[in-house]
């Protein structure tokens, strides 16, 4: 047999010719160290195994590699090992909890019991608010078909029940194909988010208020849809008629700025508000329902429920039961809410104009009895769910109804302001209560000239009678000084309007409150680039120019001169109750600020808020039942529109009960329309009211 070195296997007798051959396959005669037979036994280095004869006459069967190739291998093998080994490490000791974790989730879910949401109480126990039962769809990827075909097919049925198009047997409706609007937001959310994901395991909201026959069809149906939930939630509704005294009712919508409305939550407060929310919950979005969130929400209970590999419940392993959400007592006076709406708006139509706000507050403790803002709207529409048609409604009214103006608006004060700068002058020793100024018609300065507002002036005027019959040329003497006559000067007014709670939120529990704002002249040279002048201090000293306050604001500051001088914090929430109405706590009145002006100095400005009344610019009121203090106030802000009409008072002037705050936008003087306003709601209160006979909870 020849010897071929292109195969790999040979076969063949060897003679002493062949060996002496310079044949790599030919084993040799003689010494040598490696490829040598020893003791039967072949040692090589070019050769990976062979079988030799132990005898060169027999036939011999071989194979051959080159052994540096071998120790390749080696190295190969021992690096797949460790990644292999390495792998293992890291699913099993370092993701181990993790797939662990995801291996129970597909045998046990965790689902939320929503509590029951708080109910919100007037101050005599009538209920503002009530739960009803609002279904959800949502869908969980997880759990969908993983074929798309099929997966499509199940979203069109679905969404054929939530749009209202599905036959009623549900043999025919598993052929119904729909491409109505819930099945494109299921395919716009389901793209979002990767099927085999941690996020694919939370639901993903498709749609809210299902009507009752929708819900129930896919409650009964749910074990053969996969990765479809329905779930139960709280909807809120607000009662949007009152009843009187004599079962007539009427209706109540200033209700919607102070109660807010409920609605799907965002993800921005997802995040603020932590663990207790799930993406399919709702929270309050303003008013009261939005800033005591967390007291109305409860505590969720918890069930862990044992599923297929489908995402079908089989059963409930355990359960957790949540916990009921307070409820809420308001310091508000719902007949006097009531009242103060429907007198607002009979003068607002009366008068051709729009926009108006009134607040009514407890002196003695900052406890908001009414907070009225108008137009107001219909919260309802928002906690079903507002459409666009109806928003943008909203949004394109001029007087713009979702707008709270009652602690949001920021208007010029006007003579409003007036109590404050006196009691600043008096607590200055500026003047004292019997310093007085010739009011002649108004002042000059250089080619300037700033008026009074009765044309020849109001003759020689003290601190009583110019706050009686607002007296601007007083004011600008003590507020900017005349001549030899040195006033409070810009600083010290500055630093009185703040301690009166200008230029800074009042802190009332609702959100979108204000702050308004007090000029000064470092503001003045850094914002306009003009120097202060002696106008701009006549201006504030009389509530006009850059200043800015808020309604509440001004309510505020009156409670503070009615009572002594507490400024208090406003609240409209006196109490948290227990879901059986048992107090829980009570919320204690906190002052903001006391004793920054002298009794006495206080006394004498009330005195001349009484004089506004027997003898000034708000005479109407003598005719109630009680005796008023109060101060009248025009704000001039544009040369186009009408002045802003302001009353603000307290009563009874010996033993307040109640602040009153009335604005009335555009509304003109104060004392034709804003007075009158406040008349009427005070005669209904200390005169045509009948006592409330309803027990507080």
């Amino acid at each position: 047999m020849k010897n071929n070195k292109k195969k790999s296997f040979f076969l063949g007798k060897f003679s002493a010719a062949d060996t002496a051959r310079e044949d790599p396959f030919v084993i040799k005669e003689g010494d040598f160290k490696y490829g040598q037979l020893k003791d039967s036994a072949y040692y090589t280095d070019w050769t990976e195994h062979s079988f030799i004869s132990d005898s060169l006459g027999k036939e011999v069967v071989g194979r051959t590699f080159n052994v540096k190739k071998l120790a390749w291998l080696k190295i190969i093998i021992a690096v797949f090992i460790l990644i292999l080994v390495g792998r293992t490490a890291w699913l099993q000791l370092i993701r181990g909890s993790h797939y662990a974790g995801l291996a129970e989730s597909n045998r046990l879910r965790i689902e939320n019991i929503e509590p029951k949401r708080g109910i919100i109480y007037d101050r005599h126990g009538q209920a503002l608010v009530r739960n009803t039962a609002n279904f959800v769809v949502s869908l969980r990827p997880i759990d969908l078909p993983k074929d798309e075909l099929e997966r499509d097919r199940l979203l069109r049925y679905v969404s054929s029940i939530i749009d209202g198009l599905a036959p009623k047997l549900t043999n025919e409706a598993s052929d119904f194909i729909s491409d109505g609007p819930s099945f494109q937001l299921m395919q716009e959310a389901l793209s979002k988010i990767r099927l085999r994901s941690l996020e694919a395991y939370q639901p993903v909201f498709i749609a809210d208020n299902i009507v009752y026959d929708q819900a129930l069809r896919l409650i009964l149906e749910r074990d053969f849809l996969p990765g479809v939930i329905i779930d139960t939630k709280i909807r809120r509704e607000y009662p949007a008629t009152v009843s009187g005294p004599d079962g007539s009712s009427s209706e109540l919508s200033s209700l919607a700025h102070v109660l807010g409305y409920t609605g799907k939550i965002s993800e921005e407060a997802l995040l603020r508000l932590g663990g207790q929310y799930s993406l399919i919950d709702y929270v309050g979005k303003t008013g009261l329902e939005y800033f005591w969130e967390k007291e109305l929400k409860g505590v969720n209970g918890r069930k862990n429920i044992e599923v297929d590999a489908l995402g079908r419940r089989k059963k409930i392993v355990s359960e957790i039961a949540p916990v009921a959400g307070y409820n809420l007592q308001l310091s508000l006076d719902l007949e006097l809410q009531h009242q103060a709406e429907i007198i607002t708006k009979a003068w607002l139509e009366k008068t051709k104009t729009g926009r108006a706000a009134v607040i009514i507050l407890d002196p003695n403790n900052g406890q908001v009895l009414a907070l009225v803002s108008l137009p107001a709207y219909n919260n309802n529409l928002f906690a079903r769910g507002v459409s666009q048609v109806d928003y943008d409604k909203f949004l394109n009214d001029k007087d713009r109804p979702l707008f709270n103006r009652a602690i949001s608006g920021e208007l010029p004060s006007g003579s409003t302001i007036k109590p404050v700068v006196a009691a600043a002058a008096l607590q200055e020793k500026v003047i004292s209560e019997n310093t007085s100024f010739l009011s002649n018609g108004g002042l000059y300065i250089g080619q300037w000239f700033f008026p009074d507002w009765k044309a020849g002036g109001h003759g020689t005027t003290d601190v009583r009678k110019a706050l009686a019959e607002s007296v601007n040329t007083f004011f600008y003497y003590i507020g900017g000084g005349y001549q030899d006559f040195s006033g409070l000067g810009v600083d010290r007014l500055v630093k009185y309007m703040r301690l009166f709670g200008l230029g800074e939120k009042t802190g009332i529990d609702l959100n979108g409150e204000s702050a308004g704002f007090v000029p000064s002249q470092v503001w003045k040279e850094e914002t306009k680039d003009e120097a202060w002048y002696i106008g701009d201090t006549y201006h504030i000293a009389i509530g006009q120019g850059d200043i800015i306050t808020t309604p509440l604001q001004v309510a505020n500051f009156t409670a503070a001169v009615a009572n002594g001088g507490r400024l208090y914090q406003p609240t409209l929430v006196s109490a948290l109750l227990s879901e059986d109405n048992q107090v829980s706590r009570t919320i204690i009145p906190k002052i903001i600020r006391q004793d920054f002006i002298d009794a006495y100095n206080l006394q004498v400005v009330r005195e001349g808020m009484r004089q506004t009344v027997t003898a000034g610019s708000a005479r109407s009121l003598s005719v109630l039942p009680v005796a008023v203090a109060g101060k009248t106030g025009t704000a001039q802000w544009s040369s186009k529109n009408a002045n802003h009409a302001w009353f603000t008072g307290f009563a009874p002037y010996e033993n307040p009960e109640l602040t009153i705050t009335v604005v009335v936008e555009e509304g003109g003087e104060g004392s034709s329309i804003a007075v009158p306003i406040a008349r009427e709601i005070l005669a209904w209160y200390f005169r045509d009211r009948v006592s409330p006979s309803n027990p507080q909870p």
